[in-house]
Formats: C-alpha cells, structure tokens, sequence
C-alpha cells in the first residue's frame, strides 16, 4: 500500500498541496485527475523522493520514501530525459545498468507493440514516438509503484489507444499504477479509482464501480461537478 499522510508542500507563498491524505492499492490503476497546477506533479515527485514535503510524509509498504523506496517507484515525467544520441535500444541497455527490475525482453516487446524502430535515434522521434518511449522503458521495469505523469498529452487518439492498452496489458496485482492526465474520458475505461486534486487540496477520492452503479455517474460528469 502507498500512504500519502499529511502531506504539505510550498513554494513561496503558494500551496502546491494543502495537507493531502489518502492511500492507494495495490491490483489498481488510479487516475490523478485536476486542472494545471492542482498539484498533481508535485505528489508524485515527493513519492519519487524527487521533492521532500515540507509536513507530511509518504510511506510505501510501512517504509518511509527513501534511497531504497525509490528502487520500487517507476516514474514516468512530463519533461523529456532521453539524450539525443541515444536510440531506443541504447536507452534500454542504459536504464537496465541503472535500474536492476527493468526487464529487456519485456523493453523490447513493448517497442514491437507500439511499433518504436530501435536503432532510430530518439532525436528523430516524432512527439507520438516519444510519448509511447516514455510509456515503454518506464513501464519495462519490474516495480511496486508506477507514475506516469500525463502519459497522453500531445499525441493523437490512435497512438493513446495503444499507450492505455500497453499500461493496462503491464498493470499487475501486486502493483500500484497512477496515470495523470487531463483527457478525463480517454481513462474512463481503464481505471478502478480517481483521485480529485484541486489547488492543492484533495477534493475526492472515487471508486469506479460506486461511481457508476450508486451515483449514476461518469468520471467526466464527476470531473466537472469536481472542478466547477
């Protein structure tokens, strides 16, 4: 289980998150859901051990995030981190000497199913290309925990049709996947939870299955009744 306790961040005099408190399980995929700046980005880089809370803390299996946790959270950023002399194949080798569950079979399957030319430099990678790399090398390791930060952005419906169906083929019963994303109904079909972020503050933390048999009600119908 991942624990978000009490969790506080500042910058200046602006409230990234406002005392956040809420645990995900594992076997689940969870949407993180909320307008720019909600502080979406920010959560998941105090799990990554990236950026320390300022109150709060977050606790993976009983274990305070750490050096050692870091090794069981796979974080997928917005920003690009590929150097651009490298190509896919290149890329995999590099995060298998770095990352001891990343796992290249797996790597190189995924480049097949997403239809990624390893020997291409990653420099010549469309925004699409890019987007399904991203998926890819940070989704072929073997972790507790998966982040994937706006994984959809920029790319056309086909290519996230085949990025949603890849997170969903590697989601696992021991692992706890998170997928942030402005495109409310491209997740829709795919997530069990959402959680509601809104300048800082968690707004609502949804099961799927209540959402729809109890309230009668869509994540996007939820999603704008959040944020009005």
């Amino acid at each position: 289980m991942l624990e978000t306790r009490n969790v506080t961040k500042t910058y200046g005099a602006q409230k990234a998150l406002n005392s956040v408190r809420f645990n995900l399980l594992p076997g689940r995929i969870y949407a993180l859901l909320g307008p720019n700046g909600s502080g979406k980005t920010t959560w998941m880089k105090i799990v990554t051990g990236l950026t320390k809370a300022d109150e709060g803390e977050v606790v993976l299996d009983d274990q305070l995030i750490c050096v050692q946790t870091r090794n069981d959270i796979a974080y997928m950023a917005t920003e690009p981190f590929f150097y651009p002399w490298m190509t896919a194949r290149t890329l995999g080798i590099y995060y298998a000497d770095i990352f001891k569950d990343f796992e290249m079979a797996v790597y190189v399957q995924l480049l097949k199913d997403l239809e990624l030319d390893d020997k291409r430099k990653v420099s010549a990678y469309s925004t699409g290309m890019l987007a399904k790399l991203k998926v890819a090398v940070t989704i072929a390791r073997k972790a507790k925990v998966y982040l994937l930060d706006e994984p959809l952005n920029g790319i056309d419906l086909i290519a996230r049709d085949k990025i949603m169906e890849t997170i969903i083929r590697r989601a696992r019963e021991d692992a706890i996947m998170v997928v942030s994303s402005h495109l409310v109904e491209e997740l829709e079909r795919f997530v069990d939870g959402a959680l509601f972020i809104k300048n800082g503050n968690l707004i609502a933390d949804v099961d799927l299955e209540y959402l729809r048999e109890e309230e009668g009600k869509s994540l996007s119908d939820k999603y704008r009744e959040m944020m009005q």
